[in-house]
């Protein structure tokens, strides 16, 4: 049988592509070097060569996963303002309770891969969220200090990276909720009403003001951030 022979960056992706699976369904300790050669179609010598560890290899993942990203260059043209902090939270609860813009398929495998980190060592999770943090809360920061210049937002004492995490922590753990595909719990309404009502929650959370959410949680419902440009 012939060898496809691939260059460095070809392999390097299809190795990434044979294991990303294998991590969310066996995690990453429970992963073998062995299955992951196997699943690539190589040896694990040439495994090695690629991937020194594990590590590097969920590097990787995320190095991939993250660049060019079309949701976060359509966040880093926003102006910092009220109306740019409702429309990142109704944006990150869309993505994560509705998949909105991405492959249900390929976002449960990277809620599972999550899950698996928190039970592993976390590092996997920590690369994740790191990177996210630096992308996205500048303009999250940025719009905070906006909106409570505007008065739409109530003067706090919580920093605004505790408010991007908590606000993350709602949509993220109601993915999890969702992931089994039947909801491990009953929420009650449809899709659409409980990614509204979950971003009100954030919302009020963090601090804004209901006459301010009022004012522009609606245009959010009726022309939300989509991933790629129209």
């Amino acid at each position: 049988m012939a060898v496809t022979r691939l260059d460095g960056d070809e392999r390097r992706k299809a190795i990434v592509a044979a294991a990303v699976p294998l991590f969310a369904r066996k995690g990453f300790a429970g992963t073998t070097t062995k299955e992951l050669a196997e699943a690539a179609g190589i040896s694990e010598a040439l495994l090695f060569r690629h991937f020194p560890s594990k590590k590097h290899l969920y590097e990787e993942i995320l190095r991939l996963g993250c660049e060019g990203d079309p949701a976060l260059e359509r966040l880093a043209i926003l102006e910092p303002s009220t109306a740019t902090l409702v429309h990142m939270i109704h944006f990150m609860v869309r993505y994560f309770l509705l998949g909105a813009g991405v492959d249900r398929a390929e976002l449960d495998t990277r809620l599972r891969l999550v899950l698996h980190s928190f039970l592993e060592d976390g590092e996997y999770a920590r690369e994740l969220f790191d990177r996210i943090f630096d992308r996205v809360h500048p303009l999250f920061a940025a719009s905070i200090e906006a909106a409570t210049a505007a008065g739409d937002l109530k003067p706090g004492s919580i920093a605004s990276a505790n408010r991007f995490w908590f606000g993350q922590h709602v949509a993220a753990m109601v993915a999890f909720v969702l992931l089994p595909g039947r909801a491990s719990v009953p929420y009650q309404g449809t899709p659409a009403a409980l990614v509204e009502e979950a971003s009100r929650f954030i919302l009020r959370g963090i601090g804004m003001r209901d006459t301010a959410i009022a004012a522009t949680l609606t245009d959010c419902a009726r022309s939300p951030i989509e991933l790629a440009p129209a």
